[in-house]
């Protein structure tokens, strides 16, 4: 769905989804109980309750579990997408067996989850965990969600895109590959260019991502002295991207992190993909 239509138009494009699952599947319908929903958030599960997510404009206050109910006559449990993806990781993925995971998505933006002994960490009003939202430069480029320097500002896709525009002005129209990938129109570089050219060994592009990766070590040096997970878990497009550099990260942790066994807590990828809210809006009916 298009994250700027209206309310009605977001809604219709969920329950087209439900409906091509169910006609799919016809026999899913007779024993449909449930239905499980991964909504960017912020969000209160508690009720269903879409609150004022910054990459989900057009669902504010938006009460999705009650839209569910009306449409298809079945509850819904719903919850921030990163928690369920951080959930269905911890029982199934990369994460089981481990009491205390912590799991951040990398994609358009940065969602996280927290999950200890198989349960969601949702805090007071079920809003917790919105690590993307952690500012490391109270001076950095403005968020989507009105504050300055979150680490979803500085190390999302679009955050990368923009460091590799910025690093290609600068260094010229031959100093990288990107500049061919692209036909020379600077405006046009993605994330995925930056991924193109890294991979066949372009300099620039490697410098952009390391850039990225001393930023995301930055922040999980505090997530690592606040929670101190047993494993750290990347999913989203730009997860298996960023995996080049885990080792570099983990060098790096040391310098901040005052828990001098960070180096300790391994950073994988997630089992389940681009398939992790599928299977995360699955884990909601696990617990």
């Amino acid at each position: 769905m298009v994250a700027t239509h209206e309310a009605e138009a977001g809604f219709a494009a969920v329950e087209n989804a439900i409906n091509s699952v169910l006609t799919a599947c016809p026999d899913a319908r007779s024993a449909l109980t449930g239905i499980g929903i991964c909504s960017p958030g912020p969000l209160d599960p508690r009720i269903g309750v879409v609150i004022n997510p910054p990459n989900l404009p057009c669902w504010r206050n938006f009460p999705l579990a009650a839209e569910v109910l009306r449409a298809f006559g079945v509850p819904a449990r719903v919850d921030n997408d990163g928690n369920a993806a951080a959930l269905a990781e911890a029982i199934w993925g990369a994460g089981a067996g481990h009491r205390n995971v912590f799991y951040a998505t990398l994609g358009t933006g940065i969602g996280t989850g927290i999950v200890v002994d198989q349960r969601i960490y949702h805090g007071r009003t079920g809003s917790a965990a919105e690590g993307g939202h952690v500012a490391i430069d109270y001076r950095g480029p403005r968020c989507g969600c009105g504050k300055r320097g979150c680490i979803e500002a500085l190390c999302s896709g679009p955050a990368i895109a923009q460091r590799a525009r910025a690093m290609l002005a600068e260094a010229g129209n031959e100093a990288s590959l990107m500049f061919e990938l692209v036909g020379g129109k600077l405006e046009q570089v993605r994330a995925e260019t930056v991924a193109d050219a890294f991979r066949q060994g372009d300099s620039l592009a490697t410098e952009v991502l390391k850039a990225t990766a001393d930023l995301l070590t930055v922040w999980l040096g505090s997530v690592i002295d606040l929670l101190e997970p047993e494993i750290i878990i990347f999913g989203g497009g730009i997860a298996s991207l960023m995996s080049a550099f885990f080792d570099h990260i983990q060098e790096q942790l040391p310098h901040w992190s005052i828990n001098q066994r960070s180096t300790e807590i391994p950073l994988l990828v997630g089992r389940y993909g681009a398939d992790a809210g599928i299977a995360g809006a699955a884990a909601l009916y696990h617990i």
